[in-house]
């Protein structure tokens, strides 16, 4: 029989760390780092903390880590160079210790495998294991009050399974670190079943089906990269398939990856973003969305191309693109799943079958304010009732609090495109360990 149990007068941590994925990884690299620091200076803090994370183990993204994908930000924005580019917590750390350093330097990219990449982050994590405990699902924080009755700290719940059963451990820190990460998103009315997917379990649900599997037809929803990656993914991985492509572009649209443009992922571009007006703000998204919204890799789109037309030439057409076109509903039954597909410029409707259907429609962040309970109720929001966040990531409260609760992610619209990206993880968890630093200092000189 199943047993809880609650664990009292826990110690009191610097920061408790809700998810364990990139973000938070590069947080408790800098907080090992500021560590090292202290102990060859006795002056300087050693902040302690813990990470709760649901999953067994590190990952990151596994059903989209297929073989020949790679990623599409450079190596150098790995969880610390940009902050330290002396840590051995580096990509080229990493590529060091593996015995692969000069054969990537030969390779002459910037951009590395996937796969390879999610090595680099478990490799990462791995090292830091006395920092987070897996298997920690996080169920609910509550406020800690002072002798003055204010919210100076928090505990973090967290529900774990073990060999006595499961059981509640609470974490108590003077600050809390949210990264809540990115949930599948479909349209409305659309629910996953056994024939229809989101591409976040892809590689996942293809494993399911058996090696010896060999379904006749997909359809794949979507205009962005991962949308491009699985009908390319599938195409090539079965060649008696029929491979469906419905989006309601022309075509899929290229990436801007020049130069100029990739400035709106400089951390500088946080700050002006985060200075901006809400009109101006507004325009900055429109006019850079283009560098990571429903945008594909061009060389990916010139190998779809290329094999589109040599299908037509051979006749063995199997990759079809059904352009300017929208799926208006979809039914599932137990030998595949009915599309109704609608072409815009016409309004005709018409049905397509599928063995199999995988959204690529893209993710939402997770709400990162559903596990906070009572604490929520002295979160400041702004005129369109969105959470306010201070420039050091920090969620405005009202005066009751005085503990500090950071996002990583859930922050585009206070400071832009990269929250929810690589790009800028490694200087947010400088400036975020920067912030509860000053905080704490502060409040020990009062």
């Amino acid at each position: 029989m199943t047993t809880t149990r609650t664990t009292d007068a826990p110690p009191v941590h610097d920061l408790a760390g809700i998810g364990f994925g990139p973000s938070n990884v590069a947080l408790a690299i800098a907080l090992r780092e500021r560590r090292e620091q202290a102990a060859a200076d006795p002056g300087l803090p050693a902040p302690t903390a813990v990470f709760h994370e649901r999953q067994q183990e590190f990952g990151w993204h596994r059903g989209m880590l297929l073989d020949d994908a790679t990623m599409q930000v450079s190596f150098l924005k790995d969880l610390v160079t940009t902050r330290n580019p002396a840590s051995d917590f580096s990509f080229l750390s990493y590529l060091h210790q593996a015995g692969r350093l000069h054969d990537f330097i030969n390779h002459k990219t910037l951009f590395p495998l996937r796969s390879e990449f999610h090595d680099y982050l478990a490799w990462c994590a791995g090292r830091l294991a006395e920092s987070v405990r897996y298997g920690s699902e996080v169920i609910g924080v509550q406020p800690v009050r002072d002798a003055a009755g204010r919210i100076s700290a928090v505990d973090v719940l967290a529900r774990e399974s073990g060999p006595g059963g499961e059981r509640t451990h609470r974490t108590r820190a003077r600050n809390l670190v949210v990264a809540p990460g990115l949930s599948p998103r479909l349209p409305e009315g659309v629910r996953l079943g056994e024939r229809i997917w989101h591409n976040e379990y892809l590689l996942h649900r293809l494993e399911a089906l058996g090696e010896g599997a060999a379904p006749r037809s997909f359809a794949v929803v979507g205009a962005g990269q991962s949308a491009a990656e699985v009908a390319d993914h599938l195409y090539r991985r079965f060649p008696g398939a029929q491979v469906h492509a419905v989006f309601s572009r022309y075509g899929y649209s290229p990436s801007d990856d020049s130069q100029f443009a990739n400035r709106i992922f400089d951390p500088e571009a946080v700050d002006a973003f985060y200075d901006a007006s809400e009109e101006t703000k507004a325009q900055i998204i429109g006019y850079h969305g283009n560098t990571n919204y429903s945008v594909v890799d061009p060389d990916l789109i010139e190998s779809m191309y290329r094999a589109v037309y040599q299908d037509r030439v051979l006749g063995t057409e199997r990759l079809h693109m059904h352009k300017l076109s929208q799926v208006t509903g979809v039914e599932e039954d137990t030998d595949g799943a009915t599309l109704t597909v609608e072409h815009l410029p016409s309004g005709k409707q018409r049905p397509l079958r599928a063995d199999y259907v995988v959204y690529a429609t893209g993710y939402h962040p997770a709400d990162p304010l559903a596990l906070l309970g009572d604490l929520a109720e002295h979160v400041v929001t702004d005129a369109r009732g969105r959470h306010a966040v201070d420039r050091d990531y920090r969620l405005v409260t009202d005066d009751e609090v005085t503990c500090g609760i950071y996002l990583q992610g859930g922050t585009e619209h206070t400071h832009g495109i990269s929250s929810s990206l690589l790009s800028n993880v490694a200087v947010r968890a400088g400036e975020i360990l920067d912030s509860v630093g000053a905080r704490t200092s502060g409040a020990a000189a009062a």
